[in-house]
């Protein structure tokens, strides 16, 4: 059986179908980014990019979360 996805990994699909491109390429935009703070980091990415907010949270927590970890 497969295991349901949850927490900001569960966007991924309506993200990569809604804006075209990889999680992977908004991870990188991510931690290519000067910024590093988690509301700067949405903010941005709504406004450069055109992301909606739960998108961009989603991306943002997920991508800072691997950061803490590794």
């Amino acid at each position: 059986m497969t295991e349901t996805v949850q927490g900001p990994a569960s966007y991924f699909p309506s993200i990569e179908k809604k804006y075209g491109r990889p999680v992977g390429h908004w991870q990188g935009l991510i931690r290519a980014s000067p910024l590093t703070r988690h509301k700067e980091l949405v903010t941005w990415l709504k406004e450069e990019h055109g992301l909606g907010h739960g998108h961009a949270n989603a991306l943002v927590a997920h991508t800072l979360a691997e950061r803490m970890a590794g």
